[in-house]
């Protein structure tokens, strides 16, 4: 039986079209930016960081168990300032797939943990409604990678089959998860080599509608 042509496009955000919102190279930094004792920020982080990507916690709430737990001389917009600040365009990946998309033939969501204040920034920031067509975002869905049941909810957005979609993630065990259920899975490792798939996915759905 003749595979079933890949119709969606799946991504992570973090580490494939932008950096990290908030990984520890940028709570290291914030630690020696702010005067933060680093283990404790890591040691709380770790408690309470999954909680907000699934939305049991707001960013406030966060920062009330990470930061602001002990009185400091700086304001909490200021840490926030911060926060947003250390998102940055990756370099070709984003601008690529803007104008890729828009010949593509492809629908392309985004499926990425992320907590709710970084992830509305990021999209409004980089303009990323001008990749995605929708966002199943840990924030919005209360579930997180690897749980199976962010990316059923997906294809279930969708309306798609698991051999009818492809997933990028740079982190090899979210690939693995997606892969698990039917998913074409890549963990994407630099701009050609995503560029090349993608481009021979291209080909591949121009040459099934013959």
């Amino acid at each position: 039986m003749e595979a079933t042509s890949v119709k969606f496009l799946f991504f992570d955000i973090g580490g494939v079209l932008l950096t990290n919102g908030w990984g520890h190279e940028s709570r290291e930094e914030a630690a020696r930016k702010f005067g933060l004792d680093y283990n404790e920020v890591k040691e709380l982080h770790t408690f309470i960081f999954n909680v907000y990507e699934a939305a049991g916690v707001d960013l406030d709430d966060y920062l009330d168990t990470v930061v602001f737990n002990h009185p400091r001389d700086f304001t909490r917009e200021d840490f926030k300032n911060f926060m947003f600040e250390q998102s940055k365009e990756l370099p070709d990946m984003l601008a690529w797939l803007k104008e890729w998309k828009k010949t593509s033939g492809f629908k392309i969501m985004a499926i990425n943990n992320e907590g709710k204040e970084l992830n509305d920034y990021r999209i409004k920031k980089f303009k990323l409604h001008e990749v995605f067509d929708a966002f199943i975002s840990s924030c919005e869905v209360g579930i997180r990678k690897p749980d199976p049941a962010i990316f059923k909810l997906a294809m279930g957005v969708a309306m798609a089959q698991p051999s009818e979609c492809v997933y990028f993630d740079d982190r090899k065990m979210f690939a693995l998860a997606a892969g698990k259920l039917g998913m074409r899975a890549y963990q994407h490792t630099g701009f050609e080599t995503t560029k090349k798939i993608l481009e021979d996915l291209k080909k591949e759905i121009q040459h099934n509608k013959k």
